[in-house]
């Protein structure tokens, strides 16, 4: 058996007979991959019940430079985000993974760490390749249901679900400021990005002009690809790595999912949407996207291969905007 890198066995066994009782026992451990800011893993008990064991380790989290210099636009990570999203989600009928327990007292080991739990079924990427055109139109129909509902979740204050106070900014000046943040780490490295600079920064200024004030914001998921959403066998669509949700404007989360679900995107389009607001936000994901592909590859990811492809199709985007 595999042992966690985090839990010893013997404190694993008896948190899962704490919660579940003495009849489940530990038979395997296995490490999931693809998280950049937590560490998954699935645990099958001897009885065949299977659950998964979140760990907010900032050791091995691929953007703790940024979140201790506090250079993330906003906050997407830690368990109390994780708790405070998933009864959010939860309580307005949104489909994520239960909560079974989360243990953030810290006297043992020096992280948090949950029991979620775990979804039979695949990533809603897996249904792109999908041979029945009748499930693909399903998933993603259900999918856009489910976003309009949790779109449809308006207040007058932008933030966490648990936060009521006034910003005396609009909510995309975040992302106007994190864009220049971002930028400058990527010229740094790009030359491409580099020799452009200046014409980005003209571009960004330009696309935050047109934005008009607003102040009623919808309940965003803050990163919403394929790879966020996973289905299970009855078809149904669970939201997942839902720490950086929240109250925003929901063109944010559309700029977003038009890029990565390409053509099932025609399933989760919304007719009222700004468009100055969504190529604001579009041009701020490239130089995100960009910038977040370097840091992968600069702090070790994995899947090197994906960090640099992601890094390189995004600075291309950036250019293809500036230049056409």
């Amino acid at each position: 058996m595999e042992i966690t890198d985090h839990l010893e066995l013997a404190d694993l066994q008896r948190d899962v007979q704490k919660v579940f009782g003495t009849q489940y026992v530990v038979e395997s451990v296995s490490r999931m991959h693809g998280g950049a800011q937590k560490v998954v893993y699935k645990i099958n008990c001897s009885n065949g019940f299977s659950f998964v064991l979140y760990v907010w380790d900032l050791s091995m989290n691929y953007f703790k430079e940024d979140i201790v210099n506090n250079d993330i636009y906003q906050q997407s990570y830690g368990s109390s985000l994780f708790e405070l999203n998933n009864n959010y989600l939860i309580q307005n009928g949104i489909q994520t993974p239960s909560l079974y327990e989360l243990n953030k007292d810290r006297t043992r080991y020096p992280f948090d760490y949950a029991m979620v739990e775990y979804i039979h079924g695949e990533k809603a990427e897996t249904y792109f390749h999908h041979s029945d055109p009748r499930v693909q139109d399903r998933v993603f129909q259900r999918l856009g249901d489910m976003l309009t509902v949790m779109h449809g979740n308006k207040r007058e204050v932008f933030g966490k679900a648990n936060q009521n106070n006034n910003n005396p900014e609009p909510c995309h000046m975040e992302q106007f400021n994190n864009a220049k943040i971002q930028l400058s780490y990527c010229a740094q490295y790009m030359e491409n990005i580099r020799a452009h600079h200046d014409k980005i920064i003209d571009t960004l200024y330009t696309l935050e002009s047109k934005i008009k004030p607003r102040t009623q914001y919808g309940f965003i998921h803050g990163e919403l690809g394929p790879d966020h959403v996973l289905i299970n066998k009855n078809l149904e669509p669970y939201l997942i790595d839902i720490e950086g949700a929240g109250f925003f404007d929901i063109e944010h989360e559309h700029s977003f999912l038009e890029f990565r679900f390409g053509d099932y995107y025609r399933y989760l389009k919304n007719g009222a949407l700004d468009p100055d607001r969504m190529l604001f936000y579009k041009f701020h994901h490239h130089i995100s996207l960009t910038s977040g592909g370097l840091k992968l590859q600069h702090r070790g990811f994995s899947n090197s291969q994906f960090a640099i492809d992601l890094a390189n199709y995004h600075a291309d985007c950036l250019m293809q905007f500036v230049e056409g």
